[in-house]
């Protein structure tokens, strides 16, 4: 049951971050869920990094960790599809 909770919270998270930085991205559902769960993972890293502490569960915080790292996620994506085009 716990992956599918992350899952979902790849999809809301990478959802949010694709509608705050919209743009011509050629990523569709399943990118949009690995956008998630890497700006996930991501936000998470930083935030245990810079706080020192883990956020247990899923809660408020570790949802704004999730949509900032995703936002770097997607930011970092743009930036390496921009600079090597198919």
């Amino acid at each position: 049951m716990g992956i599918l909770i992350w899952i979902v919270f790849g999809i809301v998270s990478g959802a949010v971050a694709r509608q705050v930085m919209p743009g011509p991205d050629p990523l569709g559902l399943v990118g949009s869920i690995l956008l998630g769960l890497g700006g996930g993972l991501l936000g998470g890293t930083i935030g245990m990094l810079t706080t020192g502490t883990v956020v247990p569960g899923l809660d408020v915080r570790s949802l704004l960790m999730a949509i900032a790292g995703s936002l770097l996620t997607l930011l970092l994506y743009r930036s390496y599809a921009m600079r090597w085009p198919a």
